[in-house]
């Protein structure tokens, strides 16, 4: 069987509604939708979330939080990752994008996080280190500059 092949079960696929065709259809004149009123109307109908003109639930629950406009933003990328490269590496941002070991780097550059283990000397540049990703990087001899 190839998928050209393929067909649904026999009596799986139902014929379309095809509305306003004639009385004898017994979906002629009114299609379906009732005498008259707002449904029956050509864009008829009421918008997403109105609840009859009842306060709607959107606001009736309570605002929640704030957005925090000082908010650092940083790429995180943990220390084993690091050794794909070779030793003695710079290690930037612009290197993590171009070799798309990141997908893109964060408004405030990147952040190096302590999981893993490290095996390669590398120099590495980034906005900012936790103690566990510094410690890790000076241990297998190299070095965590901020940029």
């Amino acid at each position: 069987m190839k998928l050209h092949e393929l067909k649904p079960a026999e009596g799986a696929v139902r014929a379309k509604r095809r509305l306003g065709r004639g009385t004898a259809t017994g979906q002629g004149k009114t299609a379906g939708r009732g005498q008259k009123g707002q449904w029956s109307r050509s864009g008829g109908g009421v918008r997403v979330g109105f609840e009859g003109g009842q306060m709607p639930l959107a606001r009736r629950l309570p605002k929640r939080g704030f957005n925090n406009i000082f908010k650092k933003v940083y790429t995180e990328v943990n220390v084993e990752v690091l050794n794909r490269f070779e030793n003695g590496t710079e290690i930037t941002a612009e290197l993590l994008k171009s070799t798309k070991t990141i997908s893109k780097i964060g408004k405030d550059g990147i952040k190096i996080l302590g999981e893993g283990n490290l095996e390669k000397a590398l120099t590495v540049k980034a906005a900012k280190f936790t103690a566990s990703a510094q410690e890790k990087i000076e241990k297998a001899g190299g070095k965590a500059e901020l940029v």
